[in-house]
């Protein structure tokens, strides 16, 4: 529900307008209720105005999204039409030329349902290693000199680069960037790697406190124009809020 504010102009394909009208196809988005919650748990934590405020949310996962999130409402997300979209993910493709599909499909002879699975469950960390589609288990791998597990985690990394800039030229500007999911909170490397690619913009890293312990923290300098947090997120207690909000709405 959190992703239904996204203007028309970044929800929609260039597909002809029929197959919106007819099949519903069009950017839906996945991940909000997370984005939803560490947005707003990031903003207060930051003393930062939701309601006036640009916000990048990275929820980084074995799925993985990222949302701009524009006076508290979404204004773009990663995802689409299914979560298939966006950055390479543990599985997952991520977003692809279209005509890479039925290209393989004729080459390899092989079914719809079989092409999906294929960009779903064998692509990825887990394609482009070889060997496996957990992160951690890439890092390993890469300590020993494996250059796939290296290249899978580099295309990674300057996916969610990419996409965090052009979030920042669609907002004018960003006031945080907020790391979430197992490996936004677990693994500093990429969050420093991904951070360093924004000096240009005023942020200023603060190395010390991205590699300590600890959950919810700021990881970006005391004196830096643009904040950096790292984040719990907390699906479930979104859920039961809005459940909550809901069964009292009914009973008024």
């Amino acid at each position: 529900a959190f992703h239904q504010t996204m203007p028309a102009y970044n929800y929609m394909y260039g597909l002809p307008y029929q197959y919106y009208e007819q099949y519903h196809v069009r950017k839906y988005g996945a991940h909000g209720t997370s984005h939803q919650f560490v947005a707003g748990k990031a903003a207060k934590l930051a003393g930062i105005d939701l309601q006036n405020s640009k916000i990048i949310t990275c929820h980084l996962g074995n799925g993985s999204s990222i949302t701009a999130v524009q006076n508290g409402k979404c204004l773009d997300t990663s995802m689409g039409f299914t979560p298939l979209a966006g950055m390479i993910m543990g599985t997952r493709c991520g977003s692809i030329d279209p005509n890479i599909v039925p290209y393989l499909m004729k080459k390899e002879n092989i079914s719809p349902d079989d092409m999906t699975t294929l960009m779903n469950r064998k692509s990825g960390f887990l394609g482009v290693s070889g060997v496996s589609s957990d992160c951690r288990e890439l890092d390993a791998a890469i300590a020993e000199g494996n250059e796939r597990a290296k290249l899978a985690l580099k295309i990674f990394t300057h996916d969610v680069i990419k996409i965090i800039g052009s979030y920042i030229a669609e907002m004018d500007g960003v006031d945080l960037i907020v790391f979430t999911a197992g490996i936004g909170e677990n693994n500093p490397r990429l969050r420093r790697r991904v951070c360093e690619n924004f000096g240009y913009m005023g942020l200023k890293f603060d190395y010390e406190a991205n590699a300590a312990p600890g959950d919810d923290k700021v990881i970006s300098a005391p004196d830096s124009k643009v904040k950096v947090m790292v984040v719990s997120t907390n699906e479930e207690l979104v859920i039961a809020r809005d459940t909550m909000h809901l069964v009292l709405g009914n009973q008024e």
